[in-house]
């Protein structure tokens, strides 16, 4: 990782400097908050140490600009400054500093302020590489662009509802609403193990070849099986790993690839389920005009109790108007496949 320290205080830059490549990072240091910000417009960094009172740009300026222009990442702000009224701080927080450290500063602190900023930045790291991991298993097959962020955002919203559910209030926390937003989008990871003459075929399938098709499910929960075992503690990949298999599960056990039925479909396949079938219909495809939001949710109705948890599907009718804004935000371009996708679900 790469860390800018900006302070006017040569013995100040100095422990900063030593303390950040302490931490196994690259450190630049400049003086001035003015050098800073030309120095951030240069290179890329990924964290900024600054002073709060510097010459040329002061620390609340500096902080204002990193957060309002485009600098190829998001760049963690720790902010070093003798005041620590509520009133300052907040002063701070709104110009966009991410954490505070009170001067004159105590070097173990500031040794663990970078290490945890640190931690939220690999943090940031891992969700870019699911999404692109995600967005390649996508490109082989087109769907609707944004087919992902949409996804990504019923789930959540499906999940968000569900809680308040008393069946579910002890299930979804905030840890598994952060896993399903983070992992949602790897539910067709698997197709990137079927062929291009299936995979991109216009219009129907013929029975073998949906059979092929429906392989998907299993290669992407094997593929993110692996990941699972080498790392047995990280949830997130549990949850890939279960939407990857079962999202194309039915409630009434008429779904592939093992046939399974009710609560035996973990939680997460049973809500991406009713995300990703909500998007195929109301998207725009070669084949077929989008299905209205009106149709859509007749369809889901008339399917609770075969293909959708009831209970989810309860939740998606009292939070039908997000729907519809997550797809009027996230709009996008004509797929290949729709009809067979419809005829086939």
């Amino acid at each position: 990782m790469r860390v800018l320290a900006v302070d006017d205080d040569e013995i100040t830059r100095d422990i900063l400097e030593y303390l950040i490549q302490k931490n196994g990072h690259q450190a630049t240091v400049c003086a001035r908050g003015d050098e800073a910000y030309r120095l951030l417009h240069q290179e890329d960094f990924q964290m900024v140490i600054l002073d709060w009172e510097m010459p040329g740009m002061d620390g609340l300026e500096l902080c204002r600009r990193i957060r309002n222009e485009h600098l190829g990442g998001y760049v963690y702000t720790i902010m070093l400054t003798s005041r620590n009224s509520s009133d300052e701080i907040v002063l701070g927080l709104e110009a966009g500093a991410d954490d505070f450290v009170t001067k004159p500063f105590n070097s173990a602190e500031m040794n663990q302020r970078i290490r945890a900023g640190a931690r939220i930045l690999s943090l940031e790291t891992r969700d870019m590489l699911i999404f692109t991991l995600a967005k390649l298993a996508e490109s082989r097959d087109p769907e609707t662009g944004q087919h992902l962020e949409r996804v990504q955002r019923y789930s959540r919203a499906l999940a968000v509802q569900l809680a308040q559910n008393p069946r579910y209030r002890d299930v979804i926390d905030s840890g598994f609403l952060r896993n399903i937003f983070l992992t949602s989008p790897l539910h067709d990871i698997g197709k990137v193990g079927i062929s291009d003459n299936i995979l991109l075929k216009p219009g129907r399938l013929t029975d073998e070849e949906f059979n092929i098709m429906k392989r998907h499910t299993l290669i992407g929960a094997e593929t993110l099986r692996d990941a699972v075992e080498r790392n047995p503690h990280v949830g997130y990949l549990k949850m890939a790993s279960e939407i990857a298999l079962t999202h194309h599960e039915k409630w009434d056990g008429s779904g592939y690839p093992y046939g399974l039925k009710g609560t035996d479909i973990p939680l997460s396949g049973r809500i991406v389920a009713l995300a990703d079938v909500y998007d195929a219909l109301t998207t725009k495809r070669v084949y077929k005009k989008a299905f209205s939001h009106e149709k859509t949710c007749q369809i889901i109705l008339e399917s609770s109790g075969s293909h959708f948890d009831p209970d989810i599907v309860q939740a998606f009718c009292l939070i039908e108007d997000e729907f519809i804004e997550i797809a009027r935000t996230f709009q996008g371009e004509l797929s290949l496949n729709f009809e067979r996708m419809v005829a086939q679900m």
